[in-house]
């Protein structure tokens, strides 16, 4: 579709710029402070787990499997604990550790583990020069942080409408060995919503690294966080890794985060029997126990995977509607104009939009002025620095449905008068 800024006459263009500097100052005066910086629960979605504060008392017994609640011990996690985070990943309990509330801090022991010791016996990636992450974009800026704070070469691999471009990942990941790993969100990505396809998993499952100690860092953010009647599938990657006889090449996380209390629920990882050994001594070293109240806390809450399911509609009957009003905005606003993309996710926490090429920092700075504080403009690439500044991430849970309307007429109103300001620019 082509941009209609870019079509119209001088004349006309001029007035839909006034008209629009009109509303924006309509808007400016109302003293808005909206907030759709974050992907945060909102408060309606935290209460669904506050029954969960009553399951706990000085009358609990608090044993799991034989093994104490209220003592040192138990390094892997309670039993019901692994095989509720299992159940969820669909993996075998026993390659299951489940320790502390943030699947980030477990990545980032493990980027710490490999860099300062090595993972399979190589050396550490410390004493190894030149390291590579390759990071695909646009996608979440706090796993390129991660990289990059341990001096790592973040290498952009561009995301398509069914996963990261495997033809750039196939091609890096087997022919240069400085390259370590990949950060991926497999399911409803952030920030763009996809599902990688069977086919994409199945090309990462029949890598041949160049690296022995390169890892794919499988973030499963949002396996159950679907909002629609019907859940996109996620082929398993330890399924697809067992069809071709791979091994070792696989670190999966998730956490319970957004299931119940951010900061206050239970992390997990799994992997292959040899990397978990090897995962199991760093954690040794790192940590003498988790924090198990928690997890027995969720365990009594959410019982099962079933439990979990059964939660989480409750989860995307506040959500839903959120992102629906996401999409009606847009269009009405912008969708024939032609000078905006956005995706249109069944799960997960954002919508990832672009606008026209050098809009993303003006808009984002524009919308704060307005009064509405977006996510970073560039955010979602390494380093902050999206090539062609137009990505925004738009992350819509956290304000009330009222909220989220008035947020959204102004970020329509900002995207308009940057596009239109841009497509005046071009022809002076």
């Amino acid at each position: 579709m082509s941009n209609a800024y870019e079509l119209m006459s001088d004349a006309d263009l001029d007035a839909a710029i006034a008209a629009i500097e009109s509303d924006a100052e309509h808007l400016k005066a109302l003293g808005l402070k909206l907030d759709m910086a974050r992907g945060k629960p909102s408060p309606e979605q935290t209460a669904l787990s506050r029954p969960m504060l009553d399951l706990i008392d000085s009358t609990t017994t608090l044993t799991d499997g034989g093994l104490p609640v209220d003592n040192y011990g138990v390094p892997d996690g309670l039993p019901s604990a692994r095989a509720l985070a299992a159940q969820i990943l669909g993996v075998d309990p026993a390659n299951v550790v489940v320790n502390g509330s943030s699947s980030l801090n477990l990545m980032h022991d493990l980027v710490c583990h490999a860099y300062t010791h090595g993972i399979g016996g190589n050396k550490p990636w410390c004493q190894q020069g030149r390291v590579k992450f390759l990071c695909p974009s646009p996608g979440y800026d706090r796993h390129f942080k991660v990289s990059a704070h341990y001096g790592l070469e973040n290498v952009p691999v561009p995301m398509l409408d069914d996963g990261p471009d495997m033809d750039t990942v196939v091609r890096l990941v087997e022919s240069d060995p400085a390259v370590k790993g990949i950060w991926c969100v497999p399911k409803y990505a952030n920030p763009t919503g996809i599902t990688y396809s069977d086919d994409v998993v199945r090309r990462f499952a029949n890598l041949r690294p160049a690296a022995p100690d390169f890892r794919i860092f499988w973030d499963n953010a949002y396996a159950v966080h679907g909002f629609t009647e019907k859940d996109t599938p996620l082929l398993n990657i330890f399924d697809a890794l067992a069809e071709v006889g791979g091994d070792d090449l696989v670190y999966e996380f998730g956490s319970t985060a957004k299931v119940t209390f951010p900061s206050s629920g239970m992390a997990y990882v799994t992997a292959s029997a040899a990397d978990m050994a090897e995962i199991r001594g760093a954690f040794s070293v790192m940590r003498v126990s988790p924090e198990k109240f928690s997890q027995l806390a969720h365990v009594l809450f959410l019982k099962n995977l079933d439990g979990v399911k059964a939660h989480m509609r409750a989860h995307a009957a506040i959500v839903g509607p959120r992102f629906a009003l996401v999409e009606q905005k847009l269009t009405e606003g912008l969708g024939e104009l032609g000078c905006a993309t956005w995706t249109h996710p069944t799960g997960g926490y954002f919508v990832s939009f672009d606008g026209p090429e050098g809009s993303a920092k003006a808009i984002v700075k524009l919308a704060a002025d307005l009064g509405v504080k977006m996510t970073p403009a560039g955010a979602t690439w390494p380093s902050g620095k999206d090539p062609h500044d137009t990505n925004i991430r738009i992350a819509p849970t956290y304000p009330s449905l009222d909220e989220l309307s008035r947020a959204l007429d102004v970020f329509v109103v900002a995207v308009k008068l940057v596009s239109a300001r841009l497509a005046k620019v071009a022809r002076a």
